[in-house]
This record gives C-alpha cells, sequence and structure tokens, in this order.
C-alpha cells in the first residue's frame, strides 16, 4: 500500500501570523517576515507529526491511494480521515494498463474514523491479479485553519514552538514530543482493535 499526498498545504493557508504571534516574536519592525521562510518549515513539520499521530488530515488537499487487494469484498476503509470525496477510482493490471471504474459503482461513507468506499451493489470491483487498485480521494477538516478542530490547532502551534525552540539541541534526536502536545491529540488516535481496516 502506497499513501501519496497529491497537493500540498499551500503557504498562504498556514498560520505564520499566529505562530509569530505564538511564539511572541517582535513586531513593528522592517524585518518583520524575515524568518516566515523559517516559521514556515516548523509548522509544516509539527503539521506532517501531528497527522501522522492521529492519522487524520488537518488542512484539505488531495491523495492517491494504491493498494494490491480489498480488505473487505463490499468496502475498503480509507488510511486517513476526514474525507470529504471520493475523486476515482482506477484497476492497474500486471502489464500496466488502467481502466477507470464508473463513479456509479462505488460511494464515500464518510465516517470521522474509519472513512470508507463502499461498493453500490453487492462487491467492489476485483482487482487484477499482480495489478493494484488506486482511490483517489480530497481529505482534510478544511482549506482554512480555522476549519481544523481548534485543540489540534493548539497542538500544532504548541509543537512548531517546541522544534523552533530547540531547533540547534541535538541532544533530542531521538525524537521526543512534549507532553502538552501527546494530551491535545490522545483523543484522536487512532483505536486499533483486531484487525487493520
Amino acid at each position: 500500500m502506497m499513501l501519496v499526498e497529491e497537493t500540498e498545504v499551500p503557504s498562504a493557508g498556514l498560520p505564520v501570523a499566529e505562530f509569530r504571534e505564538h511564539l511572541r516574536l517582535g513586531t513593528g519592525f522592517s524585518e518583520d517576515t524575515l524568518q516566515d521562510a523559517v516559521l514556515e518549515s516548523f509548522l509544516r513539520a509539527a503539521l506532517s507529526a501531528v497527522e501522522a499521530r492521529t492519522g487524520k488530515v488537518l488542512l484539505e488537499r488531495d491523495f492517491s491511494w494504491t493498494l494490491e487487494g480489498w480488505r473487505g469484498v463490499d468496502a475498503q476503509g480509507l488510511p486517513v480521515a476526514p474525507v470529504s470525496a471520493v475523486t476515482g477510482l482506477a484497476l492497474t493490471n500486471r502489464a500496466g494498463e488502467v481502466v477507470t471504474v464508473a463513479s456509479s459503482s462505488y460511494r464515500l461513507v464518510a465516517d470521522r474514523q474509519v472513512p470508507e468506499v463502499r461498493s453500490t451493489s453487492t462487491c467492489l470491483p476485483v482487482v487484477p491479479d499482480g495489478g493494484s487498485a488506486t482511490v483517489q480521494f480530497t481529505a482534510g477538516f478544511g482549506a482554512g485553519w480555522t476549519d481544523v478542530p481548534v485543540d489540534l490547532r493548539q497542538a500544532v502551534l504548541m509543537l512548531a514552538a517546541h522544534y523552533y525552540e530547540y531547533r540547534h539541541d541535538t541532544a533530542l534526536q531521538g525524537g521526543c514530543m512534549p507532553f502538552g502536545v501527546t494530551s491535545l491529540l490522545e483523543r484522536y488516535r487512532p483505536m486499533r482493535l483486531g484487525a487493520v481496516q
């Protein structure tokens, strides 16, 4: 299985000004935006870490997910949430030939925890032997920073600030996440019971 982020969060969609305020950096100087590229890089790193820890996509973007077979006959759970639309489904055979599946043969079950692609009939299309299926979808709480739940926004800002404050500390190379951040993320972490979806 391979999940590919097809679009990225645009720079304008990142809360750089809010992060600058969170860090209490000085304002009113001609060099106010001098560190914006650095602040953006820490925000992107924190956003990635929070998304990896929770399995939630915070800011809306497009993905493609390729897998070699379905987990269920009539439905397949998607690897991240929330998903707002399934934009395509294609099957690729062993020779590399691609067949697009009609959108009328599947639908999205938009669950906040485990969204699914579900067949509109009895079963999903059969994945060719030695081939793969690719699901294209749009995921995220929304296109704007204010669409993200407030506790997840706070976690991103806190983690980005941690990265910023300890940017030169090589003793932290093993990786750590501050307790305040982990406590904010705890309710969003996926619970694994039984077989993976």
